[in-house]
């Protein structure tokens, strides 16, 4: 990163200080230049959320290239957080230690373990590791869609899992087949929230040691706090299924 750049991040992380400053990095022709950025996260001081303004003039002026923020009185070290962002958007993002001073970038790499990633809320949750199973086996890709954290605590809440199912292409069935989605209750909540796939007795995953044994049948799930892991699908598991799902484009079982 060029010099200039890095004095604008530093001066930016300076007058921002102690909250996370957030800010772009930008290809202008043959030119790259830093665009800071208001932070509007409720906890700045902990986080930062680029203001979807700011995001949007910065692209009136140039291809953005790198995502920018500091981290107050912290090393450089990237966050689980920061790890699953940097996948989720797909590029570059740089990190500096302030008032310390280091710089850090780190790279997305396309290709994200379906088991043991950390529980990041709306990018790495239980969801997404169901969506990115029927993507790598069956080639289905589904429109990302925000979801806030804790949306199933509260009954006047929309029931995501409940409501969006259809559109998303899935039907309710009332035996399970390998592939298909099984959404759940866990703890005292208004609302099914969380899901798995289901993998019958082939616990098997392309490139990846699964590390379970036995006859099944398994579910692969991302636990809220927790890796994302397979696990026998039976006991208290199978007492709290609300749904099973089963897509429209489905392959049927061999």
């Amino acid at each position: 990163m060029r010099k200039q750049i890095i004095t604008a991040i530093q001066a930016h992380a300076a007058a921002e200080y102690p909250r996370e400053c957030c800010g772009l990095l930008l290809a202008i022709g043959r030119k790259q230049k830093y665009f800071p950025c208001r932070n509007i996260a409720t906890e700045p001081s902990e986080e930062f959320r680029l203001d979807p303004e700011d995001y949007a003039a910065a692209e009136d002026l140039g291809e953005v290239i790198g995502i920018v923020h500091s981290h107050p009185d912290a090393t450089s070290r990237p966050s689980s957080h920061d790890l699953a962002m940097c996948e989720s958007t797909a590029l570059p993002w740089h990190i500096l230690s302030w008032p310390e001073g280091d710089l850090r970038t780190i790279t997305p790499s396309g290709a994200v373990p379906l088991l043991k990633r950390p529980f990041v809320h709306g990018v790495w949750d239980c969801w997404a590791v169901c969506a990115e199973w029927y993507r790598r086996e069956w080639g289905l890709e589904f429109e990302p869609f925000q979801r806030t954290d804790g949306w199933w605590e509260r009954a006047e809440n929309p029931s995501l899992y409940e409501q969006h199912y259809e559109a998303a292409g899935f039907v309710h069935v009332d035996s399970p087949q390998r592939g298909d989605m099984i959404v759940m209750q866990v703890g005292r909540t208004a609302h099914p929230n969380h899901a798995g796939i289901y993998l019958d007795t082939d616990p098997s995953l392309p490139g990846e040691e699964s590390g379970a044994f036995g006859p099944g049948p398994f579910l692969l799930h991302h636990l809220y706090g927790r890796p994302s892991e397979i696990i026998v699908y039976g006991g208290p598991w199978h007492d709290r299924m609300r749904l099973i799902l089963r897509h429209k484009d489905a392959r049927q079982p061999t």
